[in-house]
């Protein structure tokens, strides 16, 4: 069994998501260049969690980038993970705070960060910004360049 196949359950075959992040799997997969410290991102671009009081639909776009150590994060596994929050009651931080503090438990990366870039929720937006760790000298961390909300402006 290969380094890989050790640490993934969904990669390779048919997967259900989750009814729950607290019941959802990510997988980890060993870093192939943990000597060379970069910059791993992932955009998603439909996240969609419910409102804890209402239970309506909440959106975001959210940007999770992080200097990975001898972790990453398998893709698949982060797909479902997120797509567990769809009937999952939250305030825009508490999501946007417990996948940053998910992923670097299980990642120990160098530095995580985490940007929720919520819509409109009775006509306010809310952006959240978690991060831990300390950004390596020298590494190039592109601005996430997800605009503020603006409405109709």
């Amino acid at each position: 069994m290969s380094d890989i196949e050790q640490h993934v359950t969904q990669l390779g075959g048919q997967s259900e998501i989750a009814s729950s992040p607290e019941e959802a799997t990510l997988d980890r997969v060993p870093n192939p260049h943990p000597d060379s410290p970069y910059v791993a991102r992932f955009t998603c671009p439909e996240f969609t969690s419910l409102c804890p009081v209402t239970g309506q639909p909440d959106f975001a776009h959210l940007m999770i980038d992080y200097v990975p150590g001898q972790w990453l994060v398998e893709s698949k596994s982060l797909k479902l993970y997120l797509g567990s929050f769809r009937n999952h009651g939250a305030f825009h931080e508490d999501c946007t705070v417990a996948i940053g503090k998910r992923l670097a438990e299980l990642l120990e990366p160098a530095f995580l960060r985490i940007g929720g870039y919520w819509y409109p929720r009775g006509g306010i937006p809310i952006d959240v910004f978690w991060q831990t760790g300390t950004l390596p000298d020298n590494i190039w961390l592109p601005d996430q360049n997800v605009p503020t909300y603006r409405g109709r402006g």
